[in-house]
Parts: C-alpha cells; sequence; structure tokens
C-alpha cells in the first residue's frame, strides 16, 4: 500500500527569513513507513534498505531528515514552489518566496497508516532555535483544479506549528545598538561585554582578532571569528540622528559587520520608533511599515537593495563590512522633541535577533535653547509580533 503526500512549509514571520544553507525537515515515523521517492527535496541519508531487493527506497530511516534542492539542476518537471536551496523570505519582504512544498511517495504501509501521524517535528533553519508543537488533525485541504472551474480535497491534512527563540539559537547576543546625535560631540556605545567578554592579557584569542594583528593571526578558518571590540558582537547597529528642520528630520542608518569569514545575506533590520507614524524616505534601502497591536509605537522594516547592498560584506583587515542611509521623517509637531531620548528607536531587531540597545543614562544629552515640547514617554517596549511557522501535511490517495 502507498500514498502521496505533499508537505509544504510556510514562514508567516514577518521580519525572519530561513537562510543560507537552509531548512532541514524533521521528524519519526509513527510505524513502519519508508519513501518510495520524494520530489522537490531530498533525505540526507537513505539508511538500511537492505529489506528491499528488487527496489530501493529513496529512503528507510525511521528518523528521516529532509533538506531542500538547490535551483540549479532541479528537476524540469519540479513542483512551483520547490528548490529554493531551504532558503524562505521574511513575509514582508518577498512573500511568493516565503514558502516551500514537496512530495513524497509513503510505502510499507497497513490498512491503519492514514491515521498515524508523523511524530517528533524538527525544523532547523539553518540552526537550532525553532520549536515544533504536535502535528495535529486540520481541515481538509482544498484546491482548485482546471482554472478553478473543479475543487479537489485531499484525504486528511495534518499541521504542526514551529517557533522560534532566540534564547534556543544563541548562547549570547549576536547584535548590539549605538547612538549618536548632531547636537553632541559623545556618542552612545554598546555596553561593554554585550555578546561576551574580550580575554584579557592576549593578543589574539579564539574569539576575536585584533585590528593591527589581523593578518598574522590563525584563526581566521573559524567563521565565528570577530574583530575585537569592547561589545563583542557580530554585527552592530548605529542611529546618528543627522538633521532637524522645521518640516522634517534626517537619521543615518548604519549596519556594520565584524565577522571576519561570514557575510549577511538577504538582511533586514527591525526598528520600533514614534517617529514612523509620519511618512519616511529611505534612500539606500528598501523599507515598509507593518501593523502592530498593542505598543504605542510604529514599526519600520528596512533590507537592501538587489545586487547593490543586500548582502553585507564580511570583514577585512583595513575596514568592517557595512551599509548604510539616510532616512528622512516628516514631523508630527504633536509629538516630536528631543528631550529624554525619544529621537532614538525603542527597540532594534537585525534579521529577527534583538539586538542590545544603548543604556538609556549614556544618551546625548540636548543642546542648549532645545525644544520645549512635551517629551513622550522614553518606555523600552518589548514589540510583541506574534506569527509562526506552519507546516502543512497532506496526504491524498
Amino acid at each position: 500500500m502507498e500514498l502521496q503526500a505533499r508537505v509544504r512549509i510556510q514562514n508567516f514571520y514577518q521580519y525572519r527569513a530561513v537562510g543560507k544553507p537552509g531548512w532541514k525537515l524533521g521528524w519519526t515515523w509513527a510505524k513502519d513507513e519508508i519513501m518510495w521517492s520524494i520530489s522537490g527535496a531530498f533525505a540526507t541519508q537513505q539508511g538500511d534498505c537492505t529489506a528491499f531487493k528488487y527496489q530501493q527506497p529513496h529512503c528507510c530511516k525511521k528518523t528521516p531528515s529532509i533538506a531542500d534542492l538547490m535551483p540549479e539542476g532541479a528537476p524540469e518537471n519540479r513542483l512551483d514552489d520547490c528548490c529554493h536551496g531551504g532558503v524562505l523570505a521574511a513575509r514582508a519582504i518577498n512573500p511568493l518566496q516565503s514558502y516551500s512544498s514537496f512530495e513524497v511517495t509513503v510505502g510499507n504501509l497497513d490498512k491503519n497508516s492514514t491515521e498515524s501521524k508523523p511524530l517528533n517535528l524538527t525544523l532547523l533553519a539553518p540552526g537550532p532555535g525553532y520549536t515544533c508543537g504536535p502535528v495535529e488533525d486540520s481541515d481538509p485541504t482544498v484546491s482548485s483544479v482546471i482554472g478553478g472551474r473543479r475543487e479537489e480535497q485531499v484525504f486528511r491534512t495534518w499541521k504542526s506549528t514551529c517557533t522560534y527563540s532566540s534564547y534556543i539559537a544563541n548562547k549570547t547576543p549576536v547584535c548590539c545598538a549605538s547612538l549618536s546625535t548632531f547636537y553632541s560631540p559623545t556618542i552612545s556605545s554598546c555596553p561593554s561585554c554585550t555578546c561576551g567578554c574580550r580575554p584579557a592579557g592576549q593578543k589574539n584569542a579564539t574569539t576575536c582578532v585584533r585590528e593591527e594583528e589581523s593578518s598574522q593571526s590563525n584563526s581566521l578558518a573559524n567563521p565565528d571569528v570577530v574583530r575585537c571590540t569592547n561589545h563583542m558582537c557580530p554585527l552592530r547597529v548605529h542611529w546618528h540622528v543627522k538633521n532637524n528642520y522645521r518640516d522634517y528630520w534626517r537619521v543615518k542608518l548604519t549596519i556594520s559587520n565584524y565577522n571576519y569569514n561570514r557575510s549577511y545575506s538577504d538582511w533586514n533590520v527591525l526598528i520600533q520608533h514614534p517617529g514612523f507614524s509620519k511618512p519616511a524616505l529611505t534612500y539606500s534601502f528598501n523599507s515598509t511599515l507593518l501593523p502592530t497591536a498593542g505598543i504605542p509605537d510604529d514599526v519600520g522594516l528596512f533590507w537592501g537593495l538587489e545586487h547593490y547592498n543586500s548582502d553585507i560584506l564580511n570583514a577585512d583587515e583595513t575596514q568592517v563590512g557595512s551599509v548604510t542611509t539616510d532616512i528622512v521623517l516628516e514631523k508630527d509637531m504633536k509629538s516630536f522633541t528631543l528631550s529624554n531620548g525619544w529621537a532614538f528607536p525603542r527597540k532594534i531587531y537585525i534579521n529577527g535577533e534583538n539586538c542590545e540597545m544603548a543604556l538609556p543614562d549614556t544618551f546625548p544629552m540636548l543642546p542648549n535653547g532645545s525644544s520645549k515640547q512635551v517629551a513622550a514617554s522614553n518606555g523600552y517596549f518589548i514589540l510583541l509580533i506574534l506569527f509562526y511557522l506552519t507546516l502543512n501535511v497532506i496526504i491524498a490517495v
């Protein structure tokens, strides 16, 4: 007995993508199922298929691990939404590239196998961080065929929700944010040891390389080696209040990569700031505003221009990799002020990871004769945008 199943992975996170080398999906068969064949993806291990003498299954493992095919070399009759190398775009940036599918022919079934759900679903995307809930029954999926003139319903649909946690994915933070203004010579730097502390008394260490000695380092074979800094973060976001005009104000946003052997492709930065309630013009990045609920501030999402600055290159011996843009924001005269840190972001995320903010008591002071408008609250609100990954398992007979 055989069944045909289609598996669909859908990324509902608005600002978290699944980057290279892509997702890997795993589960445990409930009984003695095997994969006779698979289209649009592949099992990373075949397992022991010696019990099948006349036809070799694609995979006989009890706990298969499935990876996506690369676009190049994919079969001509592939599914429309397969073969992206495991990469899933953030939904707000590219919804058409935020999902992927593959089909599996399942064999070695008994008459009750259609009641047996896959167990212990796991998702690596590409590293840890996702925790998948149990596979549960859902309404059978209905699809349109013959140009929408006919509807076909599958036999059964199962779904699982996988949620992401930075605390599971990263032992330490991976990003920090620093602040500066046109009216103050000081910079509110990232807090010391934000992402770890620099080893004391060592010229070079396995965790970082000092700028003046990077060319002699033997640590560059490690992709996680970063330039030695006080904050020791692989990534830093800098927000600089550049100009203050009558009807608008200008900000310079810079993202710096301190990794020596790692570039960041298809990056994005999410910023929570009340100034985004008014129209904003971005010169060198793409941008959009995201809908929010339950928080008092607006949220802007920024990402690179294709073939221009969609990659943040790795650092080298002379400089860090960086991308930057100016942002011009229209003023809301009822709320705009330079007092009490209003002009600074409440929260910043890069690639979905929280950036540790500079401490409020280090914020630049106001110049003499500054605006006396009523200050907005300088509280730092945790951004709660509840999105998730869902996995739909569809079995049609």
